[in-house]
């Protein structure tokens, strides 16, 4: 899931902080629109449509606070990041109540920043692809029908899942090619990430391996630290 041109909305009244922040953010490929009050920023939210908002919360016109409750009016899934100066709590939990995603108080370290951009934006792809309703998949030769439970390799008899293995075959599918983050699967799942449900997982992950033996363009990579990806036809990054 590539962030590259991912767009986002900065409203910052600062000239040369949002300057600053809006090239800085360009350099790492995302395309930027810069507004300088929350008038402007809500005005410039209306016209387009943004993968993330990033909120200076001190603003003259409008503050971060109110723009907040605005684009939620219009959009409740765009993430949304708060910018401030001030370290209040009262402030911090405010913020989470219009719904911020998360918060950062000025000054701030940029690659932080980028860290939480890249961080929210996958989280929310993650989430976006796991609600999918599709049921069935074709992996090589496989046909997966996750409503059934079935799995098949050409005209062999069909394997049954078990509900675990079914459910982290479908997460798998849904993310063919791309990276599933383990957490995402733990949550989603087991609903809970602990040491004993990852090591569960790792169990489950053996056993799909075993039955997608059947075709070796199909196999399941393990990537350290992240999670596994799906590989179909040798597409391996």
């Amino acid at each position: 899931m590539s962030e590259q041109h991912k767009r986002i909305l900065l409203v910052e009244d600062d000239p040369n902080f949002g300057t600053v922040l809006k090239d800085y953010l360009t350099m790492n490929d995302y395309d930027v629109t810069h507004a300088k009050n929350g008038m402007e920023g809500f005005e410039k939210f209306k016209k387009d449509d943004f993968d993330l908002c990033i909120l200076d919360v001190m603003m003259p016109y409008k503050d971060g606070f109110t723009l907040a409750k605005e684009i939620r009016e219009k959009n409740t899934e765009v993430p949304i990041i708060f910018l401030t100066a001030k370290a209040m709590k009262e402030d911090v939990l405010k913020g989470y109540k219009v719904g911020a995603d998360d918060y950062l108080n000025k000054p701030f370290d940029s690659e932080v920043l980028l860290m939480k951009i890249h961080a929210i934006i996958q989280r929310k792809a993650s989430e976006t692809v796991t609600d999918s309703k599709q049921f069935e998949f074709k992996i090589g030769a496989f046909d997966l029908n996750s409503k059934l439970r079935f799995l098949k390799l050409n005209d062999d008899e069909p394997i049954k899942l078990s509900p675990k293995e079914n459910e982290l075959l479908r997460l798998l599918a849904l993310h063919e090619n791309d990276l599933m983050p383990r957490e995402l699967a733990l949550t989603k799942i087991w609903r809970d990430d602990n040491y004993f449900t990852s090591r569960s997982m790792d169990v489950y992950i053996a056993k799909l391996r075993k039955y997608l033996k059947g075709d070796e363009n199909v196999e399941i990579l393990n990537i350290h630290g992240e999670g596994f990806r799906l590989v179909v036809n040798n597409q391996k990054a």
